[in-house]
This record gives structure tokens, sequence and C-alpha cells, in this order.
């Protein structure tokens, strides 16, 4: 009989001998289960703003208690984090840190939230659950930053306890999932729309490569395909890249085309449309779509200026997405 198990977590399904580690790098099969060996073992614990994340419609303002663990399920040719991302896991001398101390820490530091981000949360999904869990039995919220590779069945578990998420969604490009991330789109897809039909708060990081997936045709479709599945009102981040990891021979975006792409996103019907990694006076303002007025003004991290109340336009009455305080 043979001891090779299949891990179910996510569409990769890796079948594993007995100690063989799966494509993440941290799910082991031991004595014939499968573990996560980050389990308590966060290589990351900081304070951030929660803008960072980037969340612009969930308590902005706030801070956030961001945590890591080694690890991810993909291997993004742009990854900025590659360094803890595709990490080999060699044991930790560390103490562990279990959910209970997580969500202490939270509350000693004010934080209303957790993010489980930088590197890919879901891979050590048990520790992800377990604190998403204790945060929320002590009234506080959870945040995946997360690329959403994962099966429908432990997913909707998670959602059960995440109040909200911004997805990495790399490309409307399946030969561009598969060639830069080693991966695949439509499980990205799927997970998007149970989050949606879970409640879970979104919003979407759509980071423009050059050569890659900078053509306003999928700019298009991705924009389309949001508006369709998820809502005019889904919040979009366009992110300008940098070159990282293994891009170092690609040249940054050019502004023009992250602007350009914000254009397109805005004629497809999509009310909330950001840019990230450059300054743009526009693309960091929230505007009302009843009114047109100004909602919320960012420079940077920080908010200047806040007018939305219950979660409605301060002048108009129109209800804005979000979660706010």
């Amino acid at each position: 009989m043979s001891a090779e198990i299949r891990c179910t977590l996510c569409p990769k399904g890796c079948l594993l001998e007995p100690g063989e580690f799966g494509d993440c790098r941290i799910r082991q099969n031991q004595n014939g289960e499968i573990r996560c060996v980050t389990y308590g073992h966060p290589c990351s614990i900081n304070i951030d703003p929660v803008e960072k994340k980037p969340l612009y419609h969930f308590l902005p303002g706030s801070t956030i208690l961001s945590i890591a663990t080694i690890g991810c399920n993909l291997h993004c040719k742009q990854c900025q984090n590659w360094q803890i991302s595709q990490a080999e896991y060699l044991g930790s001398r560390d103490e562990e840190v279990l959910p209970a101390e997580i969500v202490r820490i939270a509350r000693e530091r004010n934080c209303p939230a957790i993010a489980y981000t930088y590197t890919e949360p879901l891979v050590s999904y048990e520790y992800t659950l377990d604190c998403c869990k204790t945060a929320s039995e002590s009234g506080i919220k959870n945040v995946l930053v997360t690329a959403a590779y994962i099966n429908p069945d432990p997913l909707k578990e998670l959602c059960c306890f995440v109040d909200a998420a911004n997805v990495d969604l790399k490309s409307f490009s399946d030969e561009f999932y598969h060639e830069v991330c080693g991966a695949s789109l439509k499980p990205v897809l799927r997970a998007l729309k149970i989050m949606k039909e879970s409640g879970v708060m979104l919003e979407i990081t759509n980071l423009i490569i050059p050569t890659l997936n900078d053509s306003e045709e999928e700019t298009q479709k991705l924009c389309e395909w949001v508006v369709d599945n998820l809502g005019e009102g889904t919040p979009l981040h366009l992110s300008r890249f940098f070159p990282q990891n293994k891009l170092l021979y690609l040249c940054p975006t050019p502004p023009e085309t992250i602007l350009r792409a914000r254009e397109i996103a805005l004629a497809s019907g999509l009310q909330f449309v950001y840019v990230g990694n450059m300054a743009d006076d526009s693309g960091e303002k929230t505007f009302c779509p009843g009114c047109g007025g100004l909602l919320i003004e960012r420079r940077g991290y920080t908010i200047r200026q806040m007018q939305v109340s219950d979660g409605k336009c301060g002048k108009c009455g129109t209800k804005i997405p979000g979660v706010w305080k």
C-alpha cells in the first residue's frame, strides 16, 4: 500500500511521499497526515497603516497588526517578498506565537484588525484559520492579503471568520499565470466569487507589468469581469511595477500606462479605481459615485479628510461599499 497522500488545500493537489513537502515548501506528509510546519511560527509581525495592504474601504486611517509565515504556492517572478515567500523551512528556534498571543498583541497595540499578509497566508491554512477564529471571538476583525489560489471548501470555511481581503489578481491571462506565477487563472476567479458570496469586503490589486500584462485589451477584460462578477463598487488598485526578483531586466511601468488603465477601469463602470506605487492626486482619492464629491483625501498612507458617515456620503447620502468606523 502506498504511503503517498494528497494535499487538498490548493488546486495543485501535491501528492506527497512520507516526509515530502508540497510545492509551497511548508506543507508536509508527516506520518500519513498533511501538517503545516509553520504553525505558530510567524516570520514577521508588524504594525502597519491599513492603507498599506492596500485597503482603502476598510477602517480608513486605522492601524493593523500584520503577520506572515514563510511559504507560498505560487512562484511569481515579480514577487517583492521572495526572500520569505520562496524560503525553505529549516525549522524554528523561536518560541511559538500561538493565536491567542497574536490576538493579545493586537489588543495591546490597539489594532482593530489583523492582516495575514506579506507572503501567502492560505498555505499556512491551519494557523491562519485558528488566528482568525480567535480574533473573531475577541471582537477583532480579520483581513487576508492573498493571491487566492485555494480550493473552494477550505476557503468557504475560512471566509466565515474573514471581514475583508485584498486579492492580487495578477493578470486576466491564463498564460501569464502559468509562465510568470506557476499557477492558473480559473481557481483565482472562482475564489473571488466565493469570497464575494461569503460577505467578505473585497478589494482587488492588479500589478501592471510592461510587456507581460499591460495591454489595454487585458485591462478591459479584467475590469469587465470584476464589474460583472463582483460588482461596480469593488475597489480596484492599479499598481506600478518596479523591477524585482526575476524580472530585473524589465523597466518600471510608465506612469501613463497606469493612468490609461485607470481611465479604462472607470469607463468599464468601476466606481472606485486607485493607483499604487506612484503619486497621482486623483488616483489616491475616493469620490462619491452619487454626487461626485470628495469622500476621502489621502496623502500616501495618511488620511487628510474623510466625508463618510455611517457608511454613506456625508453630502448626498449615497451608500459607500466598505467597512467604516
